[in-house]
């Protein structure tokens, strides 16, 4: 029975997630960077620790956020800002997975990304080929594929599609950019509401093991999407060019929304 939940990585989806749980009864733990973020974590409930990843973790009490039912590991790779991604962040996930393993933790949530999928033009789902063209989509594989071998902890993978909602405005993203290449391939995204709420459910459940697609109902297109979320903020909308060739991916829930019973409260991304 999951009664300790330790969130490593407590910003956009973290903290509020961990508010989410503790207020749900569950007892939290959490971890920032940065001493200025420790009240807010009290705050919203949250026992709070300073720990940096690296090759090695540093932080105080260690062992005690490690003493826990589930890991939930919330550490993007970085993308631009780190060139050398590919070999970086695999070793920072490692070193949080082994601190895991020495601690006997049972249950590891791992937040990966639909980044993993190539553009295939075509519906994908958890069984596809994974083909990503991104650095930061090459390291979340090696990570994925990594737990996988793994007995213990045992983990679950959750592919998150683009994340909107709280402080991410989806019509800040292209407001005002012209000429922006391959308007009419759709959207795949989710809104932070449903980050939680699936994940509440996945933990009410324990349906651990698995690993699952978290993105929206629908996909409309790129224009479509950013050009009513700019217009809702009042910017500028952006204007795209028009393609000949799409280069797309349509992520599918269906497995998600199948184990879980799950049923997304934003389940149409035109009205985020």
């Amino acid at each position: 029975m999951i009664q300790t939940i330790s969130i490593l990585g407590c910003g956009w989806l973290g903290l509020p997630l961990g508010q989410t749980l503790a207020q749900a009864g569950y007892t939290v733990k959490g971890s920032t960077t940065t001493s200025d973020k420790l009240p807010t974590l009290t705050e919203a409930g949250i026992t709070p620790f300073l720990i940096k990843v690296g090759d090695q973790l540093e932080g105080d009490n260690l062992r005690d956020f490690f003493q826990t039912d589930l890991l939930f590991v919330n550490i993007p790779p970085g993308g631009r800002r780190d060139p050398d991604v590919e070999e970086t962040y695999p070793r920072k996930v490692k070193a949080i997975v082994e601190m895991a393993m020495r601690m006997e933790v049972p249950e590891l949530v791992f937040v990966s990304s639909t980044g993993v999928y190539g553009n295939d033009n075509t519906t994908l789902d958890e069984s596809a080929a994974l083909n990503p063209s991104t650095a930061s989509g090459r390291a979340l594989v090696v990570i994925e594929r990594y737990l996988q071998l793994l007995r213990a902890p045992r983990s679950t993978v959750l592919r998150m599609g683009g994340l909107v909602g709280g402080s991410r405005k989806p019509g800040r993203f292209l407001a005002g950019k012209k000429d922006i290449p391959n308007g009419e391939a759709p959207v795949n995204l989710v809104h932070l509401d449903d980050c939680i709420g699936l994940i509440q459910s996945l933990i009410k459940q324990e349906a651990f093991g698995h690993t699952l697609n978290v993105v929206a109902d629908g996909h409309p297109t790129r224009a479509a999407f950013y050009t009513a979320q700019a217009e809702k903020e009042g910017l500028e909308p952006p204007t795209f060019k028009g393609n000949k060739e799409l280069a797309y991916k349509i992520i599918s829930n269906e497995q998600a929304k199948a184990l879980l019973a799950y049923t997304f409260r934003h389940p149409d991304p035109m009205k985020f």
